[in-house]
């Protein structure tokens, strides 16, 4: 479905990721694991086209359906929108930022919000959410979006336990239903119990496959991660 060949990119005078190679399967459930600065979330912003490689290419097929989930951190949550609006977003490349709701569209986007649990959040402001409400936002968002590939930048960051356990169990009904998922995740243990395939990152690919045979001693030493 994704085959990364001699990816590299650079930040102006820093390398965030050298000559990375690696095919992601159809309809795989696979984790990024790396320290900091190890080029995780570049490298999911190269694959949704948010960046431009410096070197090598990615190739994918000409119809595939992509969605992005960025870092938490990097979201402005002042804008004045409400819940609804944001999860209505997901329909932007069917119908344009001006384009009007259908009724079956608009009970689709009540039928996402009850699948994360924020049904009654539909006329909330995005300021009034806490943490893990703003996640699950996003997630019915890109239940909207009805992709093929989901890109999960760290996205269980500054969620509770319960928040976590009710998104990886949406991840998992996506992964059943055919789709692909690719999460920068920095839980180990997540990683190892939700994860079959996990690429080791650090700005190279230092192990890629099956999530027991990446995820070894030798490996996270490597990658100074055996803290984690």
């Amino acid at each position: 479905m994704l085959e990364i060949s001699h990816l590299s990119y650079s930040y102006k005078d820093f390398l965030a990721l050298e000559d990375v190679s690696l095919k992601f399967p159809f309809q795989s459930l696979t984790a990024i694991v790396g320290p900091n600065g190890a080029g995780k979330s570049t490298l999911l912003k190269l694959i949704s086209g948010l960046l431009s490689p410096t070197q090598g290419t990615l190739k994918w097929e000409s119809n595939l359906r992509l969605a992005y989930l960025p870092q938490y951190s990097l979201l402005d949550r002042t804008f004045p929108l409400t819940v609804f609006d944001v999860v209505a977003m997901g329909f932007w490349k069917k119908i344009g930022i001006l384009g009007k709701l259908s009724q079956e569209k608009t009970v689709q986007i009540y039928q996402a919000l009850e699948c994360v649990g924020l049904q009654g959040f539909e006329k909330r402001g995005l300021s009034e959410l806490s943490g893990g409400q703003f996640q699950r936002l996003l997630f019915a968002r890109m239940i909207i979006q009805d992709a093929d590939l989901l890109l999960l930048d760290e996205p269980f960051a500054s969620v509770d336990e319960t928040t976590t356990k009710d998104l990886l169990k949406l991840i998992h009904v996506w992964h059943q239903q055919g789709k692909s998922i690719i999460a920068v995740i920095h839980n180990i243990s997540l990683v190892r119990k939700y994860f079959p395939q996990t690429l080791l990152l650090a700005r190279k690919s230092i192990a890629y496959g099956e999530t027991n045979l990446v995820l070894t001693t030798d490996g996270l030493t490597q990658t100074s991660l055996m803290e984690l």
